[in-house]
């Protein structure tokens, strides 16, 4: 398995996740509660894995290696910046509306990866 296969393999990974962590915040929100530690935990894992996959990106630019459109570089900056940024949006609060925050920059981010993924992609 190249570095190739375990980069497009942790994109899929994410997108599992991500949409997880965004129905269980959908799920905590609709059950009237808020951010409790075990979700902190589910972002902190998610932002890792993003952090993960950019890092693979990068080594894969340096090696030669270009995703089909160049889009795909502005996705891979933004998708590390949601998590980070639903937290700076919501001052670290973890009440039940922040739960909606997060559930819903959590959807959006599974958008995102799936835009990622096709601008990888070669088209034939």
């Amino acid at each position: 398995m190249t570095i190739f296969d375990v980069h497009a393999r942790l994109g899929n990974t994410a997108l599992l996740y991500f949409l997880l962590v965004s129905l269980w915040g959908f799920y905590r929100f609709l059950t009237r509660k808020g951010v409790d530690s075990a979700y902190w935990g589910m972002l902190a894992i998610a932002e890792v894995l993003v952090l993960a996959e950019a890092g693979l990106g990068i080594y894969l630019w340096l090696s030669g290696l270009r995703p089909a459109r160049s889009v795909h570089i502005l996705y891979g900056l933004l998708i590390p910046a949601m998590i980070p940024g639903a937290y700076f949006y919501t001052k670290g609060r973890d009440g039940r509306p922040e739960i909606l925050v997060y559930g819903t920059a959590m959807i959006i981010t599974v958008g995102l990866i799936i835009r990622a993924v096709y601008t990888a992609q070669v088209s034939f």
